[in-house]
């Protein structure tokens, strides 16, 4: 009686997952071995740190408690975004503080004083010529040699920067006594400059030598006795421009590093009293754009002959004098530069007008923002009057006047250091990009959990999903490979007599079995030709 094998030979599924699974350990067998797969979304979630996410993302149907999770998630996730927002937008306002710092030092520099007689032209001084072309700014009538009105008198044409310089009240006649720090001092220590009020004088502007003091308080500064002078104001006879009802002086105390601009910035000193100027330095340190508006001096730049960085002072000298020379094609005395300087019919005409409406419009003409580095000195004024009956008689004496005379014309003017020590106040960020880093890191790590290394986390697991879908494609577009179908075969005993059965496979090509062997061929159930032998069973 015949003996029929049966041999059952197990083909690969034919899922898409396990025919890629094998086509993959086919090319690693060919070429190289194969990357491993992406991780899937629970296998990620159970070892990313990002806190809550392992609870949500597990294998198996979506509980009552994943729900819970992922609502607290989500409800951390948002209070996360809400406070980034936030900080992001603080950020974005560029908020900045004031911080006030006070250093002690053992010397300072002294600051420089300006002083400028309120009176602008000396009666005295004015020539026939000075008075005819001054008329329409001083209010005096014009007149001859012999006091009657002129008609055709011609005079030769006014240089008014010689009016000014030789009619202007010189320091030589005015100043009485000057001490620096218990050393004498004179009118040589002083500076002419130009300004609004004609002919002024500067102690210690020079910046590349200026004087230090070494001791704070009342004697360790400028003091000065001054004789303003009033019989050589100028009469009244109507009101213009030029019109002065006051007596006494301006002064203003600024850097060496800014010219005087007095008229705006000065305070008033009267005679018959000795004023006392009590100063403290603060230097000033803005932030500029987005931050703040100030504007740094650049290297070189010369906004004033004489003046190397840039000042809110030479800004507005130099703006109001564009503005006349571009109305008038001249300049004002007190502006500096190369252009001709007007004449006294100019400065009624044009120039007067000019400049006060620039002064009115500098907001809108003259864009002066505050330089990045200031040095100021705020001031307390206190006074007495002088002199007393005794010294009265005195300085009656020593200066050939008399004591209506003292009383009316003299003052004395002390400027000192309240101490050897300055005010820093520094703008500051109020929120930095350092700040808004801390703030998020904080407010991520409260609320998720998370830190930059989740970050690169996340990102390296949208990397692999991505190499993953690419490789897919790119294997789906290779041409398919040709595989046998399969069966279950029937052999006869003699055919495998003297072999084994896996020499017997051994000895075929993949799927070229003869149907003669498999008599069972003509099975109701055929399988399409996909897949490849992965067993072989007897």
């Amino acid at each position: 009686m015949p003996i029929e094998i049966v041999c059952k030979i197990k083909f690969a599924e034919e899922d898409e997952k396990q025919k890629e699974k094998e086509e993959g350990d086919k090319e690693s067998l060919i070429e190289e071995p194969a990357r491993p797969r992406s991780r899937d979304l629970a296998a990620f979630a159970s070892t990313s740190t990002l806190h809550g996410l392992g609870h949500i993302c597990r294998s198996g149907r979506l509980g009552v408690r994943q729900t819970l999770w992922a609502l607290a998630f989500l409800a951390s996730l948002a209070f996360f975004l809400y406070q980034a927002t936030k900080s992001a937008l603080l950020y974005l306002e560029h908020p900045h503080i004031m911080a006030l710092d006070e250093e002690a030092t053992r010397e300072m520099v002294f600051p420089a004083i300006t002083i400028c007689n309120i009176n602008r032209y000396r009666h005295s001084a004015l020539t026939d010529a000075d008075i005819f072309h001054l008329a329409n700014m001083t209010g005096l009538p014009p007149k001859d040699r012999d006091g009657h009105k002129a008609t055709d008198l011609l005079y030769p044409d006014p240089d008014m920067a010689d009016i000014v310089n030789r009619t202007g009240h010189q320091l030589d006649d005015m100043l009485k006594s000057c001490n620096f720090s218990g050393e004498n001092c004179s009118s040589r220590d002083f500076t002419v400059v130009y300004t609004r009020y004609g002919k002024c004088y500067t102690f210690n502007g020079d910046r590349r030598n200026p004087r230090v003091t070494r001791q704070g308080g009342m004697g360790n500064g400028l003091e000065i006795m001054l004789d303003i002078q009033q019989e050589e104001y100028l009469p009244i006879w109507r009101e213009t421009n030029e019109t002065s009802f006051e007596a006494g002086i301006r002064v203003q105390i600024h850097s060496q590093d800014e010219p005087p601009y007095i008229h705006q910035l000065g305070f008033g000193v009267s005679p018959g009293f000795q004023t006392f100027v009590s100063c403290q330095e603060q230097r000033l340190t803005y932030l500029p754009q987005p931050w703040g508006n100030c504007r740094a001096s650049v290297q070189g730049e010369q906004m004033l002959p004489g003046y190397d960085t840039y000042s809110i002072a030479a800004c507005r000298l130099q703006c109001e004098k564009e503005a006349v020379v571009r109305s008038c094609h001249c300049r004002m005395v007190h502006m500096p530069g190369n252009e001709s300087i007007c004449s006294p019919n100019v400065y009624i005409e044009c120039a007067d007008h000019t400049l006060d409406a620039a002064v009115e419009d500098s907001q809108e003409r003259c864009s002066c923002p505050t330089p990045c580095n200031l040095t100021r000195y705020g001031k307390e004024i206190s006074m007495v009057r002088i002199p007393n009956k005794g010294s009265a008689r005195y300085l009656a004496r020593k200066y050939n006047k008399n004591e209506t005379y003292i009383r009316e014309n003299f003052l004395v003017l002390d400027i000192f250091f309240e101490a050897l020590n300055y005010e820093a106040i520094e703008q500051k960020k109020a929120y930095d990009l350092a700040g808004l880093l801390g703030d998020i890191g904080g407010q991520m790590g409260l609320f998720i959990g998370a830190s930059i290394l989740t970050i690169l986390e996340i990102l390296d697991y949208v990397y692999e999903v991505i190499r993953d879908r690419v490789s897919r494609v790119l294997r789906r577009s290779k041409p398919p490979l040709k595989k046998p179908s399969g069966s279950i075969a029937t052999l006869g005993l003699e055919e495998l007599k003297d072999q084994s059965p896996c020499e017997t496979l051994g000895r075929h090509v993949e799927g070229a079995y003869n149907t003669g062997i498999l008599p069972n061929h003509h099975h109701r159930h055929h399988y399409p030709h996909q897949g490849v032998f992965e067993d072989f069973a007897c």
